[in-house]
């Protein structure tokens, strides 16, 4: 499999995602500091206190995706590691931050590294568990799992868009969307869910048996290739 990666995005979102997480804590303190030893204030420490927490999530944000090790791209190569040299992975390169192109077709990855027990019912995505713990660190320390159901297709919507705004006359199967949850302790209880959404261990056997179903010719690969390298 070939990987094809920005790394200066990487490097830069990394930076950008320390510099917000010190910032914010920083200024976090500094609105403790002025709370407690100036109560007239009070006002200015309650800002202080927004805009840090503001600034930390914003690095957390960069920092879940940019800054840490292994990172979401190199665990999803881990488990695609094995696929042959007709697949291509492109990590921040299209329009979706993952892109598998191969003969089993277009795949938009979603990583989620999100734990704790992963549901999806009634139309609804839910994150549980965990206890007093998982509880705080969920506000303050990891993201919550989102709307998976929105963001997962609008990817896909683009990398389809703009693959037919190049070649409008190239038949091109659409994408598919497939959401990886990361952590390995992570259950899932989404057997209903519009999306698929599975463990990352499995996802190059899902990969490898959709090739039976639904195969892209090399021809076609190669265009789509070119078109993003």
């Amino acid at each position: 499999m070939k990987i094809i990666i920005n790394t200066r995005l990487i490097k830069r979102n990394g930076r950008l995602g320390q510099v917000a997480t010190i910032t914010g804590l920083l200024v976090l303190v500094g609105g403790m500091v002025v709370s407690f030893r100036f109560p007239t204030y009070a006002g200015l420490a309650w800002i202080a206190l927004l805009v840090g927490f503001a600034l930390s999530q914003i690095g957390l944000y960069f920092g879940n995706r940019w800054g840490r090790h292994p990172r979401p791209d190199e665990l999803i190569d881990q488990d695609l590691k094995g696929l042959n040299d007709q697949y291509s992975i492109y990590h921040y390169m299209t329009p979706a931050a993952h892109l598998l192109v191969g003969p089993s077709g277009l795949w938009v990855i979603m990583p989620y590294y999100q734990t704790g027990k992963i549901i999806y019912k009634n139309g609804r995505w839910k994150q549980i568990g965990g206890g007093i713990l998982q509880r705080y660190l969920r506000i303050f320390a990891q993201e919550g799992i989102g709307r998976p159901d929105l963001d997962a297709p609008a990817e896909a919507a683009g990398v389809n868009r703009y693959i037919k705004k190049k070649f409008p006359d190239l038949e091109v199967p659409e994408a598919n969307v497939v959401l990886v949850f990361l952590n390995a302790k992570t259950e899932l209880e989404v057997e209903n869910a519009p999306i698929l959404s599975l463990p990352v261990k499995k996802l190059k056997e899902t990969v490898r048996k959709a090739v039976k179903e639904k195969p892209m010719s090399p021809e076609m690969i190669q265009e789509i290739n070119l078109l993003f390298t």
